[in-house]
């Protein structure tokens, strides 16, 4: 089977701290605001989300991306933070590819965020350089660097797009 999509990839992310989340990611990250809806309970239980409703708030990234970010009316306790991301049991992150690694990192230290890895990226194979930090609620994001970006999405660049 191949999935027709008709727009880029959005990612949802659960919050309990729904003003917080969007002033992290629309003010430290620069994401711009897209909509916000509030779901009603009786629809949230028939999407499988969850029993008291919830509300989606819509951001999208200087690229085009989009996420979401989901507060429901009873947020659940939050989870403990693992030392390494992969100790969670599906743990995921979200990935930001820079042109200049260092200048995000040092822009984000300069907003208050602490990395994981320390405020310096971290070449984990020739070329490849990372940094990796949380936001407010703990959510993993990846900042990387790739000095051959071609190489990396070469679908990319025949597109125009690298």
């Amino acid at each position: 089977m191949k999935m027709n999509m008709v727009v880029p990839l959005e990612v949802g992310i659960a919050v309990r701290d729904l003003p917080r989340m969007r002033r992290f990611y629309e003010d430290v990250l620069g994401f711009t605001f897209v909509s916000e809806v509030v779901v009603p309970a009786e629809k949230s239980v028939q999407a499988a989300m969850h029993a008291q409703g919830y509300t989606v708030v819509r951001l999208q990234t200087p690229y085009g991306e989009r996420i979401k970010l989901l507060a429901p009316q009873r947020p659940p306790a939050a989870e403990p933070v693992t030392a390494y991301i992969l100790d969670k049991a599906n743990a995921s992150y979200l990935t930001f590819i820079v042109d200049d690694i260092q200048a995000v990192v040092d822009a984000l230290v300069a907003q208050g965020v602490e990395f994981m890895t320390g405020p310096r990226r971290i070449e984990v194979r020739p070329g490849t350089y990372l940094a990796f930090c949380r936001d407010p609620e703990g959510n993993v994001l990846e900042i990387v660097q790739y000095s051959d970006i071609a190489g990396y999405r070469p679908d990319l660049l025949a597109k125009g797009d690298a």
